[in-house]
């Protein structure tokens, strides 16, 4: 018997260790510090999910095609911290968010501020990721 649950927490240890743990990734992994972006766009829906929180939006571009794009914040903690609750962002509210592209050029991007219609802007990026502290020209400041 003893060397039976021996065997069987030795499997379960093995099958725990092989499942994928999310990944926590650096800024300089997935985004491009030297594609600094600035979108004005509708709020399509807000993310709460950690390890980073997530903003949909619609960008109208000047030829009238509506782009959808991902824009990733701090962890939801560090959002509400600054400031953020869940209702910041309601769903069709207008905003320009400037942050940085992917480095595969999808729509995708790692937003830095969030600036609103009244003018109040909200510090979206979290601290320690390597992203560049400016996004007008992908400099630390």
């Amino acid at each position: 018997m003893r060397r039976y649950l021996t065997v069987l927490f030795a499997g379960l240890g093995l099958a725990i260790a092989a499942v994928p743990a999310p990944a926590h990734h650096a800024f300089a992994a997935e985004f491009d510090s030297k594609r600094p972006i600035k979108l004005k766009g509708t709020v399509v829906r807000m993310e709460w999910i950690n390890p980073h929180s997530w903003i949909h939006i619609d960008v109208k571009r000047p030829n009238g095609k509506v782009e959808r794009w991902m824009i990733e914040g701090g962890p939801p903690n560090a959002l509400y911290r600054r400031g953020f609750t869940r209702d910041s962002l309601p769903t069709g509210i207008e905003i320009i968010v400037e942050g940085f592209q992917a480095k595969d050029g999808s729509m995708r991007g790692n937003g830095r501020d969030i600036t609103f219609a009244d003018g109040r802007k909200l510090f979206l990026g979290s601290s320690g990721t390597g992203a560049p502290l400016d996004a007008r020209d992908g400099k630390d400041r």
